[in-house]
């Protein structure tokens, strides 16, 4: 029984990170985003995956990685996955969230641009260490409608990113229930909703602070990862 006690104290949902098995990302889910890009706008969810030793968290540098010369911020909002599920319905979908996390979904985008034009997977752009930093956990009932909350970025003080979630293409259940068809959905897993506009370069010992309206807010220093 202790065992089993401190095996359910070990997999706490609000040290998701430590335990959890992966992060699913979507891509081009704000339609502004997309186009800033040069992207067509998804008619279905575009997904990639980070490790989960992708996490970091405050007090921890964001690496610029040594490959890598143009590393660029996005601003998500994160949805932490409370109870398993495959093929999960919308209608049943936020029965499965546990809370949330304002997450970064920091990309490479100079390699980025070079997977595209390739037709290369975009890995090496977004799941090296600490591409993935988030705040503390957000338990569901904090935040009562997930698809209307401000989320918002600054760099050395400068707003660079602002927008609403309502403007996601393809909302919370939607992905859920997507995601769910294709690849089973885990207690610790985490979903990175999209980025809003804005989306622009940082520097080593750059200052990057976010927040959710009225929750919480984080800041992280950017380094350079030495070879």
């Amino acid at each position: 029984e202790r065992a089993a006690n401190l095996m359910a104290a070990s997999r706490s949902l609000t040290r998701f990170w430590d335990w959890g098995r992966k992060i699913i990302c979507v891509g081009r889910n704000y339609a502004e985003h997309a186009k800033e890009l040069n992207n067509t706008v998804p008619t279905e969810p575009v997904l990639f995956l980070k490790p989960s030793s992708a996490y970091v968290r405050e007090g921890t540098p964001v690496l610029i990685p040594y490959y890598s010369s143009n590393l660029h911020h996005e601003v998500e909002l994160g949805v932490v996955i409370g109870k398993s599920g495959k093929a999960i319905s919308r209608t049943a979908a936020m029965d499965h969230v546990a809370g949330y996390v304002l997450c970064l979904d920091m990309t490479a985008r100079d390699i980025q641009d070079e997977c595209k034009k390739k037709g290369l997977p975009w890995t090496l752009a977004k799941a090296f260490d600490t591409s993935c930093p988030i705040s503390d956990f957000i338990p569901k009932e904090k935040i009562p409608d997930p698809h209307n909350i401000n989320i918002w970025l600054k760099v050395n003080d400068r707003v660079r990113q602002e927008g609403n979630t309502s403007s996601m293409l393809f909302p919370i259940p939607d992905l859920i229930s997507y995601i769910s068809k294709i690849i089973a959905l885990e207690e610790g897993d985490l979903i990175l909703t999209g980025t809003p506009k804005g989306v622009a370069a940082v520097q080593e010992n750059d200052e990057i602070e976010a927040g959710i309206d009225g929750i919480l807010s984080m800041n992280f220093t950017v380094k350079r990862q030495s070879h």
